[in-house]
């Protein structure tokens, strides 16, 4: 199956070409930092990219605040070079933000690497300033969403941040070798923003998953459960979630809601509280940060009522073991359902519309087995993790 707005060469890429291309990649004896605001980040989302990277001769160096021992350990044992900077992530304190430009300036010096690939916005703006300041000759921006700022609100604080970003990216990304987005939709608003030319700028779709890691696992249905994964952020549509389970458990008793995420340092982090109540209650279960691959065998299907995403991590992981998604027709969730094939797209803060969607799988359940398997086939022509970074190694091979 060939799917409209997605490149022919991700769908086509065998095994067999990805493993002939790190053959022949120009990347042995190359050196790569990975820049990020999160350790965890890099182990949970880039460890297959790591590995990848290595396979091809890559040497690999992973600069992010705050390691603790264990990520250290298993980064290391990857074979990852680990480096500290100095970052607070949700700071708008300009000291502490030219304490972290000098942090990576200091530390990238001393690596004197080949190539820089910065992951999100802080690490994103004074990555690619730094590494420009002392020329490291191929300089690579990854934006993986754009996050609280550019999530439309009525918020005064969020419209602010919006404009302090906008700023920053038109100062720093016209320095960069390319740009990588996740869709289609954050290309065009950056590009526009800081007026870049669009031959900077390049899509590759998701993170991509591990196929022998996650693998299908027929739906479970009786109890029917829905669960969400994510932080507990606003933006994420965790109110939403809460508000259809409440009406629909007032109807259905015996539907099962699950809740997976922790709260956060983000400004749209919910009030601990505000969650608690609701799940005193009884409506939801709420299992904080858990296995996600354990709750998922033993869902029916995964909701993500989501305001923007690049394209999201943990929805590909539900489609991989075959689960079908209601998500929000909003950039990033729209490139994971097909409406009606896989899942159903609704509006973003529409409680009504998540609601009538999720009646449709209780009302027939005989569609969760059906288009749970489509979600399958999507996530095996999309988003195998190896597809994907081959795109990477073709990127970086092309430099």
């Amino acid at each position: 199956m060939l799917l409209r707005g997605y490149p022919i060469a991700c769908i086509l890429l065998s095994s067999m070409e990805i493993k002939n291309h790190y053959k022949t990649s120009k990347l042995s004896g190359l050196s790569l930092i990975l820049l990020c605001n999160n350790a965890k980040m890099l182990i949970n989302f880039r460890s297959d990219l790591i590995l990848d990277l290595i396979h091809a001769g890559t040497k690999v160096y992973c600069l992010a605040p705050d390691y603790t021992e264990t990520e250290i350990l298993k980064l290391s044992e990857m074979g990852a070079i680990c480096h500290h900077f100095y970052l607070v992530r949700n700071s708008t304190n300009p000291w502490q933000e030219i304490k972290s430009f000098f942090s990576i300036i200091t530390i990238i010096k001393q690596i004197n690497a080949d190539s820089l690939l910065a992951i999100t916005s802080k690490p994103i703006i004074w990555g690619l300033l730094a590494a420009a300041s002392i020329r490291v000759p191929y300089r690579f921006a990854l934006f993986t969403g754009l996050g609280y700022a550019f999530t439309p609100t009525n918020s005064l604080k969020q419209k602010i941040l919006k404009g302090i970003l906008g700023f920053l990216y038109r100062l720093s990304l016209p320095v960069a070798t390319k740009v990588i987005f996740q869709n289609s939709d954050d290309a065009s608003e950056i590009i526009n923003i800081c007026k870049l030319p669009s031959k900077k700028a390049t899509i590759i779709k998701g993170t991509g998953v591990s196929l022998k890691e996650w693998t299908y696992l027929p739906p479970h249905v009786e109890p029917i459960t829905f669960t969400f994964v994510g932080r507990l952020l606003k933006e994420k549509g965790v109110l939403e979630f809460l508000q259809a389970a409440k009406e629909i458990r007032s109807q259905y008793p015996s539907i099962r809601f699950w809740l997976l995420g922790q709260f956060d340092t983000n400004p749209g982090s919910l009030p601990e509280a505000q969650i608690k109540k609701i799940i005193e209650l009884g409506i939801v279960e709420w299992f904080g940060f858990a296995n996600v691959k354990e709750y998922l065998g033993s869902t029916s299907v995964f909701v993500l009522p989501s305001y923007r995403e690049g394209v999201p991590r943990s929805t590909q992981e539900a489609m991989a073991m075959g689960r079908p998604v209601i998500t929000t027709d909003v950039p990033g969730c729209r490139e994971t359902v097909i409406g009606g094939y896989n899942g159903y797209l609704i509006p973003p803060r529409d409680v009504d519309a998540l609601i009538t969607a999720m009646h449709k799988f209780i009302e027939q359940p005989s569609l969760i087995p059906l288009m749970g398997y489509h979600s399958y086939q999507m996530a095996v022509e999309l988003f195998d993790v190896k597809k994907i970074n081959a795109q990477y190694i073709k990127l970086f091979h092309g430099c």
